[in-house]
Order: C-alpha cells, then structure tokens, then sequence
C-alpha cells in the first residue's frame, strides 16, 4: 500500500473540510440535444450550428432521445434513483456564448436523484459519496479570448447535451476529490457516453469547498474552483483553497462566496467573480418541451445492455486472479488492458502474467509512445512468453530479450528462442559440469567464501551466467553452487 497522501489540513487538526462537486459530462451522441446538428469537435469555427442551438427567434427545440437513454445508464450505474417524469426548465444568465440568454436544463424535476459512486480510499476501504441529482442540459458555445483585447465566440459546441452530476459535500480531502473524480470518469467511459477528455472540455468539474471547525455543525462558506482541467491541477487547486481559507479564519477574516481560477504559473487560486444564487437565474419551466416520461419496460431494456463497472471489475479481477490491488486498479483504468489480460490470462494461467503486461508491456508502450491497438505484442505472444517461463525452457533475462524482438517482429516467442538461441540451458548434468569447472578454476574465492565472505556468492553466480551466455537455469545454478561451496 502506497505511504499517505499528504494533505494541508493535517496541519489543522481543529479544522475539517466539506467539498462538494458538480461534474459537466459531455455526451457523446451523434447529433445535439435539441436539434439535429452533428455533435462533436468541429474543425472550423461556427460551422456546426442551426437556427436552433444559436437561438434564433421563433425555433422550436426537440428532445433527442439518445440522451435521455446516457441519462437512465448514468443513474443506474451511479445507484440514483430515476424519476419517472422529469421535464426542463430555463436558467436565465447573459454570456456572448449563450445567445438565447438562458440556457435549456433541468431544475426541480431532474432525471434522477439520491445516488452514489463508491471511492477507494487510501487504507484500501471503501466510501460512498453521495449524488443529490444528475440532470439534462444543454451546453453554452465557447468565447476564445485573443491578444490585443479582441474576443470571438464560436458557437459550435452551443446545444451539446450535457449531463450534470451534483455531489453532497461527503468529500474531506483533494484524495478523496481526485478518487471521486477518476472513479466518476471511468464510469462514464465504461457506459461508452462520454470520451473523458478534460483537455477538450468532455468531462469538466467545478469543486465547491468550505472549511469549519469540527466543533461546528454548519458548513462554512463555500467557494467555487472553475475551468480546470486536469486531477492534478485540480488537486493542487484545493490544497491551495483549503489553506487560504483556513488562513482567512485564523487571521479574524471571513471566507467571501466567489468562483475562483487556478492559476497554474503562480499556484495560487484568483477571484474570478462573485457567485450566483438561485434567484439569480429566474428558473422558470421551459413551454416548448414536454415532460420526459420514462417506463419500467425502458429502464428495464436498458439495464440488461450495461457493460460491467469499473468497480465491480476490480472486485472481480481482485478474487478471480489473485491481482493485488494496484494491479487491478491499472487494468481497470482501461478497458482494452483489462480484456488484453484476461485473454492472455485464459491462454497461460499464470501470475507471470500480469507482470510481463504490467511492467514490460506498459513500459513499451510509454517508451515507444504508442497505443495498445497498434502494438505488435498481442495476448497471444504474452501467454507463450509465459509458458516458456514456467517450464523453464528461458529464464528472465532471454524473456527480455525476446520481448524486444517481439516488439518490433511481431514474431512468437517459440519462432525467436530458435532464431536466437535462448533456450536455457537447463539440464543439472550440463550445469554440474560448468559449476564443478568454475569452482575448481577459482579456488581462492572459493576459500574466502567459505570463510564467510558470502557476497563472493554473486560473483560465481555472474560467472555461471557468462559461462552459459546468460542462458543458465538461475535456480538450478545457485542450488549447484551451494553444493559444490559447502
């Protein structure tokens, strides 16, 4: 188990902090959330937009049911309870990226509420942080401020449907924050409706903390951190807004409700703007939609077509192989590993298995910057590899070996052994002879060893190994040499 996150709060032991977290997923349907614009990353700047998502007087919007199914598939695996009629309504703000100047979205009736996502925590225990609600909306487009003091807007991503996922504040640590908000990623990546990207804007997370005393049972005065968009980032960001916070209170200050940035250069969060209430918005129901009614026989359909989670897969990988938790923990972070290995698991069962894939083939593929997709190692080459292994046919240092070749070759192992000449020499009639040799040639070193200097053991070892070109049995080598140096 890896040593304790450090956190600045350790230093406060009279202090306590609640963070609450709503996380944007962008969906990843073929066309937006009420119109028929394609959905995506367009190249050119306002060429993906429609009378529709850019407002236009008179339009009416219609509600694609493909969001409506990623919604259901989210509140059932995040254990959220579906409300059977829910309907939207509009937010009113003024932003140059809104051109309606209200944004579509669900308010007191949202699709499903009163979830949860289990988190590993550091111990290795499970937590629960619960979901008040996750609701359907659409998304703003895009200001792109440029140098000089020009702003533009493209409006291109105006409409995309989005699901937001709203938090109780059960969080207590930029740990648990981080845990939460891969394990919430994953999860949407599993279902297949969202890609995850934080640097394209796919999966956005806007983290509300507050800081209080442990003697308090009111939550302090929270803040909002916007726009980041990575674990890390937003990782340093809390620890940054936790102290400063606990900073003001000590010093007689009080904590003022804002939205704050990340400032990556000078690691420090900066006042962004004042935050917004509820009666800010002027919610009201949105007349040009209907109520969204979904049946038993639906959530039924759609239940029975959901892949297996990323937590019950790690559960899984934990009991059915023996994987420590690290190990399941590094499949489960990509589906195609994870499958990668339980075929090459099937062909050679063996624990050797997961380690040629987690340190070899992992370490290939960060060093040769490629994806698994194109990698010339299949799971087939992995299971052969391990059958040589474990019928000592090679040992370690030839298996190093003939993953290179296989690497670039694509060839199987069995073909690169003969090709390379790299079958152990494992026999106990050769290898006695080659020690009884080399004992005999060194009798000086023998003498010290047995007088006590046991490092002088490595020394025959790496001798034996030189004698057999690296193709020596260690096992049967070192049991000869304890033999023939008693």
């Amino acid at each position: 188990m890896a040593s304790k996150f450090s956190s600045v709060i350790d230093h406060y032991p009279e202090y306590r902090v609640d963070i609450g977290i709503e996380v944007h997923v962008q969906l990843t349907t073929q066309t937006k959330i009420f119109c028929t614009c394609a959905n995506g990353f367009a190249t050119a700047p306002n060429s993906s937009i429609c009378q529709v998502c850019t407002g236009q007087p008179g339009v009416l919007p219609r509600l694609n049911g493909k969001v409506v199914e990623y919604g259901v598939m989210a509140a059932l695996a995040t254990n959220s309870q579906i409300n059977k009629r829910s309907r939207f309504d509009r937010k009113h703000y003024f932003y140059p990226d809104l051109p309606k100047n209200f944004q579509i979205t669900q308010n007191d009736l949202p699709i499903c509420k009163e979830g949860h996502i289990t988190i590993r925590l550091e111990d290795g225990s499970k937590k629960n942080i619960r979901l008040i609600r996750i609701h359907m909306e659409e998304d703003a487009g895009k200001n792109i401020h440029a140098p000089g003091g020009e702003s533009f807007v493209d409006l291109n991503r105006a409409g995309t449907p989005l699901l937001e996922m709203v938090s109780y504040p059960d969080i207590e640590s930029s740990y648990e924050a981080k845990e939460y908000l891969q394990t919430l990623r994953r999860i949407v990546q599993y279902l297949g409706i969202c890609t995850g990207n934080m640097e394209e804007g796919a999966f956005r997370a806007d983290t509300n903390i507050s800081v209080r005393k442990k003697t308090s049972t009111q939550l302090g005065t929270k803040v909002e951190l916007k726009n980041i968009n990575s674990f890390k980032f937003i990782s340093d960001a809390i620890e940054h807004e936790i102290e400063r916070q606990i900073e003001l209170l000590e010093s007689g200050q009080r904590v003022v409700q804002e939205t704050r940035l990340w400032d990556t250069k000078d690691r420090q969060t900066i006042a962004m703007r004042s935050k917004e209430g509820l009666a800010d918005y002027r919610y009201f129901h949105e007349p040009d939609l209907p109520v969204v009614q979904i049946d038993d026989e639906w959530i039924s359909r759609i239940k029975s077509s959901l892949p297996e989670l990323p937590g019950d897969k790690c559960d899984r990988l934990l009991t059915q192989y023996g994987l420590t938790l690290e190990q399941a923990e590094i499949l489960v972070e990509d589906q195609q590993l994870a499958t990668y290995f339980e075929k090459a698991h099937a062909l050679s069962p063996s624990k050797q298995t997961i380690n040629l894939i987690v340190r070899d083939l992992l370490s290939l593929l960060k060093e040769e910057k490629t994806e698994l997709a194109s990698c010339m190692i299949k799971p087939e080459h992995i299971a052969q590899l391990v059958k040589l292994l474990d019928t000592d046919r090679i040992n370690n240092r030839a298996a190093q070996e003939i993953f290179k070749h296989m690497a670039k070759k694509g060839a199987m192992p069995e073909q690169l052994v003969k090709e390379l000449g790299l079958e152990q020499v494992g026999t106990s009639d050769e290898l006695e002879r080659i020690i009884h040799d080399l004992v005999a040639g060194h009798p000086e070193q023998a003498a010290q060893y047995r007088a006590g200097q046991q490092k002088l053991f490595g020394f025959f070892v790496g001798q034996a190994m030189q004698k057999t070109q690296g193709r020596g049995n260690p096992k049967i080598i070192q049991e000869l040499l304890k033999k023939y140096l008693a």
